[in-house]
């Protein structure tokens, strides 16, 4: 791995850390309780965005398509996966060891 997306990675999970941080101070839970959904939202946005060619595609050509009547050519579908989703998914990952430790009982509830 280059040097480059090795700080990438660090970079964005650091950053995830801190929007976690942020969201459970908000609501005064604990942060692995959420870590797992915040990865998860976070993943599949960044992989949403990222694609191309995928249904939201599909539907705005069949839109211009009813509208001008001329035929527009298709674009293939194309996941783009770089350094900052597998962030994400290894953030997500990480989140559902600690929400299935929590949910196991091996970590305690907080006593607050």
């Amino acid at each position: 791995m280059r040097k480059k997306n090795s700080m990438i990675i660090f970079v964005t999970l650091i950053v995830e850390a801190i929007i976690t941080y942020c969201i459970a101070s908000f609501f005064s839970i604990r942060f692995i309780e959420i870590m797992f959904f915040v990865g998860f939202v976070i993943a599949g946005g960044i992989f949403y965005f990222l694609s191309s060619g995928g249904p939201m595609a599909r539907y705005n050509e069949v839109q211009v398509t009813a509208q001008t009547g001329i035929m527009q050519k298709s674009e293939q579908y194309i996941a783009k996966k770089g350094p900052i989703f597998f962030a994400s998914a290894l953030f997500c990952l990480i989140g559902l060891v600690f929400f299935l430790l929590l949910i196991a009982g091996i970590i305690p509830p907080s006593e607050t």
